[in-house]
């Protein structure tokens, strides 16, 4: 049975102390991950020169303006556990001369290797993004690592710089964020955090830094969700060796019983955002570990996995982990961001999973004909969001309702605010409720604030989503119904919306 526990009934109070920020969100906070799963490269981001769909050497037109227009800041690759069974050199020459491998992890698929180095680090300066590879540790060898950070950033006369040079690349990629394994507890190679530190240690001495303005930041495949045991085993045994270290959490409740990304209860919503907010939880924990051993924080917390894992669609291929996007996982996006924002003095960079076609995507295509392409809900909360990145977080104090079922409370509001560049104030507003809108006053402290502007996300049910055939379902529109007073804003929040403001 579920209650409703209100503050002043519908009601909710916000004070933004508008001059007391002091801690820059990190634009990579808003980072993508696109790994050789399913339809996410082939078909997603990469058809090939020669095919129908309309292409930008041999990227999708369509989908390359969408990342465009989301103002990308890093992207993740090639994997994920397909990272651990990836040999770099089958993926560079002549495409005709790559050999083909199985994909063991995702659903046995043929991978032609088509798309490796060089596609994967021109479609980066493509959209203007910082790439982040994720080394092979699992299957893989300290040389062949060693010989894939020479062939993508050495100048020099060197054998991998020569390698790159004759297949077309003269000068080097700028590569900054360099993961050394991926999941070392779990695909990655079932290892301990004993054995997986000694082997950083011995990886990390061969990954040399080429130039001044390329220095590599190593990143420690670190736990899985709230295994402080594991953070701090690596913490004590790789220290400052490392300059970032993983963090991975899916919003599933039961592995087995993941349930349908569109065919869900009021309950179940409910029970999905109680899992998401555990993020808050869990970073609390690891940052409490990470602490004890560096309390200035030079080292960054990175969730480079994280989102909502629902079953694959029927009558998609399996292990391809093809799902629908609704409103909920839109809310599911805005409401971790949120906490990302609130701890950015420690999370450095986060990567949704994924881009296209797998899991919580910003998009979904086909290659029927010329190809369809679809933006999702959590693309327009991305989008809704670009004005956060870079911006000072700013603190902020929220009284609202809660609402409890099975003993699990979840705020009725979650909320975010920062002061960009320019003075002006950006504020992130959530109502969870799914029947209720909820009246809000907010106080800007320190601000004399003269227009609001903002858009809104929302539709008529939360299990609503965008299709092929129906493609603006679930999309923003301008929201008009706050008022400034006396440097108080006053507006109503309709039920499960998402609202961003913009106040000068």
């Amino acid at each position: 049975m579920a209650v409703i526990i209100a503050a002043c009934g519908q009601n909710a109070t916000l004070t933004i102390q508008t001059n007391q920020g002091k801690q820059k969100i990190n634009r990579e906070i808003y980072g993508q991950f696109a790994e050789h799963l399913g339809s996410c490269i082939y078909g997603g981001l990469w058809v090939g020169p020669y095919s129908n769909i309309p292409n930008v050497k041999g990227y999708r037109s369509d989908v390359l303006q969408a990342l465009k227009n989301l103002k990308v800041p890093v992207l993740r690759w090639p994997g994920g556990c397909f990272a651990d069974d990836y040999h770099w050199m089958d993926g560079i020459g002549p495409q005709s001369q790559r050999p083909t491998l199985r994909n063991n992890n995702w659903g046995g698929t043929i991978e032609n290797n088509s798309f490796g180095t060089n596609e994967f680090l021109n479609l980066c300066e493509m959209l203007g993004c910082e790439p982040y590879i994720s080394g092979n540790v699992g299957s893989g060898t300290v040389k062949e690592m060693a010989q894939w950070v020479e062939y993508m950033t050495s100048d020099g006369d060197t054998p991998m710089a020569r390698l790159r040079r004759q297949n077309g690349r003269n000068h080097p990629w700028k590569v900054k964020y360099f993961g050394i394994g991926n999941e070392a507890w779990g695909c990655g190679g079932n290892m301990r955090p004993e054995y997986y530190s000694d082997l950083f240690r011995r990886y990390n001495t061969y990954l040399r830094d080429y130039s001044d303005s390329t220095k590599l930041f190593r990143i420690a495949s670190g736990a899985s969700g709230p295994d402080t045991h594991w953070t701090d085993v690596l913490m004590k045994n790789i220290g400052n060796r490392m300059q970032g270290i993983s963090l991975h959490y899916y919003t599933i409740r039961d592995w087995k019983h993941k349930g349908s990304a569109t065919r869900f209860s009021n309950k179940e919503y409910y029970q999905t955002l109680y899992t998401c907010e555990q993020m808050d939880t869990i970073i609390k924990q690891q940052s409490a570990v990470m602490d004890k051993y560096d309390p200035q924080k030079k080292i960054g917390l990175m969730v480079d996995e994280w989102g909502t894992w629902w079953d694959e669609e029927p009558g998609t291929i399996k292990g391809h982990l093809y799902q629908q996007n609704c409103l909920r996982d839109a809310m599911v996006a805005a409401l971790t961001l949120n906490i990302f924002q609130k701890h950015t003095d420690r999370v450095k960079m986060t990567n949704i999973a994924q881009v296209v076609n797998v899991l919580q995507s910003m998009i979904l295509t086909d290659t029927i004909g010329k190809g369809h392409m679809v933006l999702t809900p959590s693309y327009y909360v991305f989008s809704l969001y670009k004005g956060f990145q870079d911006a000072t977080y700013l603190p902020t104090s929220l009284v609202c309702g809660n609402h409890t079922e099975d003993q699990e409370s979840v705020p009725l509001i979650s909320t975010s605010a920062a002061k960009k560049k320019d003075g002006s104030i950006i504020l992130s507003l959530c109502n969870i409720d799914l029947e209720h809108s909820q009246n809000m006053s907010i106080r800007l402290n320190g601000a004399s604030p003269k227009s609001v502007s903002g858009q809104i996300l929302t539709s008529k049910n939360i299990n609503d989503f965008n299709d092929f055939q129906h493609p603006d379902i679930v999309k923003p529109a301008n929201f008009k119904n706050a008022k400034l007073k006396n440097n108080v804003l006053e507006l109503k929040i309709p039920a499960k919306s998402i609202v961003v403001l913009n106040i000068k």
